[in-house]
């Protein structure tokens, strides 16, 4: 087991790690709208909040050795759902003809009141 860290994407808030890598797996934690240097993007639209988590999203992936083509599986959670069809376009794009498994969640607001977190499944 393989616990990674990367500076290239906001460095856990509490007792986890930004991916735990089991054999063939990576295992990505919540990932949310905060920059590699702490900044805690709150005041940003849905849609530059959902852009900084798939900038995270894919420098979590490098450090594990992947890439979101080897993606599998995401959760999406999300605070608005009238927000829903952007979101899922900027997703759309970011992941191409690539379609992993999905699940989204409708919630109340996250974390310090984000409007979306991310987590996902990726093969190595």
């Amino acid at each position: 087991m393989t616990f990674i860290e990367t500076p290239n994407a906001p460095k856990p808030g509490g007792h986890y790690s930004q991916a735990v890598v089991h054999g063939d797996l990576v295992f990505i934690s919540g990932i949310l709208p905060i920059t590699p240097s702490g900044e805690k993007l709150t005041e940003a639209t849905v849609l530059e909040q959902m852009q900084q988590v798939l900038k995270n999203l894919d420098a979590i992936l490098e450090a594990a050795g992947s890439t979101r083509e080897k993606v599998l599986k995401v959760t999406v959670f999300i605070a608005d759902m009238e927000a829903w069809g952007l979101v899922n376009q900027l997703y759309t794009h970011f992941f191409g003809d690539h379609r992993p498994a999905r699940s989204i969640v409708p919630v109340l607001p996250l974390h310090y009141g984000f409007g979306i977190e991310l987590e996902a499944v990726a093969i190595v």
